[in-house]
């Protein structure tokens, strides 16, 4: 249930919030858009804004669907991969020679897990491998793949150099899948998602006729020129799509609400405010808490020093991270503070990228007017 935290300046709170977010309908940031501001658990602002398509003219809804692109990376993969750390069935300094018999005798032998989650694996950011799969039947693509992934050169040695990297964490949807026998997306959903009531988190897998069952709304997003398509209810990356729409780097959907209440939870644990099934509380502080290496947490985005797309507010002790379609969130673990902000900005092209310099100043907004309203709890 949403509860809107009762204390004096809610409603100033609200409207500031509120002139930010229409102010950038107006100015055409995003067609549409959903907020959720929360402190403590308690949900303070919750609103919907815009049209979900420009095309029907589709209203934007609290409850609307959105490609959370990669989003997947932190909160289903990353997660994922804490569970089975949690279960002792995997270390964050295995090598991936020793996890995947394909990478022995490779250059990428000695990768470690800890490499993947923090991005310095050597591994290149980004290849366009849907290029060369959509030519395979679908039943052959992910072996396809994973020989790309193996014959794929490093561009660096491991651990020397920070490269925000999705073949990483398509790397980590193997090692996931290998341990644990079971496919990602139910993994993920079996083992994380249904325990803590999470329904509107999900992967939509291409090849399954129960996609056609989902009775949900979505957010459209781009008109895709190589699938002569406007992308509405299918992912949008177009390598997690040619793979039948799961992977680790991409291929998650969801509503702002769960993603919320899935936040939170995490953020419960972290504090120690709750007991968890799902997690356990040393390492999900392990996780979020900076590695002494790399000054990057495992799995998350952290603020940069200058231009944070967190602004100029959120603590040191912050994690979050972006989506291509234009997805966020941010959470300060010191101020208990998550927003989460999902739009469908690359609707109906990704040319727009009006979203880099609104966001600093949606959370500046956010930040400066919960202590001045006396909302920060």
């Amino acid at each position: 249930m949403i509860i809107i935290a009762a204390c004096s300046g809610t409603d100033a709170f609200m409207k500031e919030i509120n002139n930010a977010m229409t102010g950038a309908l107006s100015e055409n940031v995003f067609p549409g858009a959903v907020i959720i501001v929360s402190v403590k658990g308690r949900v303070v602002f919750f609103e919907a804004y815009g049209v979900a398509n420009k095309l029907s003219l589709r209203k934007m809804t609290k409850d609307t669907v959105f490609d959370l692109a990669s989003l997947t990376k932190p909160i289903a993969t990353t997660l994922a991969v804490i569970k089975l750390v949690k279960e002792k069935k995997l270390e964050l300094e295995d090598k991936l020679g020793s996890v995947i018999s394909l990478f022995k005798n490779t250059e990428k032998h000695n990768i470690s897990i800890k490499n993947l989650l923090l991005h310095n694996s050597g591994f290149p950011d980004y290849r366009p491998y849907y290029y060369n799969l959509s030519n395979i039947k679908q039943n052959k693509r992910l072996y396809a793949l994973r020989n790309l992934l193996v014959k794929e050169p490093l561009i660096s040695k491991p651990g020397e150099k920070v490269l925000y990297s999705d073949l990483g964490f398509m790397v980590l949807r193997w090692v996931v899948e290998n341990i644990s026998g079971c496919r990602l997306d139910h993994f993920i959903d079996e083992r994380i998602f249904k325990p803590l009531g999470l329904e509107n988190l999900f992967f939509i897998d291409l090849e399954s006729e129960s996609k056609k069952k989902i009775n949900k709304i979505f957010a459209a997003t781009e008109f895709c020129p190589w699938r002569n398509m406007l992308v509405d209810g299918v992912v949008h990356d177009e390598n997690a799509y040619a793979l039948g729409g799961i992977e680790g780097h991409a291929g998650l959907f969801g509503t702002a609400s769960d993603v919320n209440q899935l936040l939170s939870h995490l953020l419960f644990v972290f504090h120690g405010l709750c007991k968890s099934s799902v997690f356990d509380r040393e390492l999900i502080k392990l996780f979020l808490s900076r590695d002494k290496g790399s000054n990057r947490v495992l799995g998350f985005d952290i603020p940069s020093s200058t231009g944070s797309s967190s602004g100029r507010y959120f603590s040191y002790n912050s994690v979050g991270h972006l989506g291509y379609t234009g997805t966020s969130f941010w959470m300060d673990l010191e101020q208990s503070v998550i927003v989460v902000l999902l739009t469908n900005r690359i609707h109906p092209d990704r040319d727009n990228l009006k979203i880099r310099d609104f966001r600093p100043v949606l959370h500046d907004t956010v930040m400066a007017n919960l202590k001045d309203k006396g909302v920060m709890l």
